[in-house]
């Protein structure tokens, strides 16, 4: 049979599979957020350029805590 440890292994391994897939979600969303900020702001919208700032380093804390995987 199957034991804890491998058990509790292949759990774990889901768990941060999960939270990774979630990161990569939020990056995504934060992205896309990024992409509309940026238009709005190259149309002279002050406040969306200050939030394209705030968006951008949401980003970059979260970029190094996904594992990079080549396509």
């Amino acid at each position: 049979g199957v034991d804890a440890v491998t058990t509790s292994q292949s759990e774990a391994d889901q768990k941060r599979g999960r939270e990774i897939r979630q990161r990569e979600e939020r990056i995504g969303k934060l992205q896309r957020e990024f992409d509309k900020l940026q238009g709005q702001c190259l149309d002279g919208d002050r406040r969306a350029c200050e939030r394209q700032v705030a968006v951008r380093a949401q980003m970059d804390t979260l970029l190094p805590t996904v594992p990079y995987e080549p396509r």
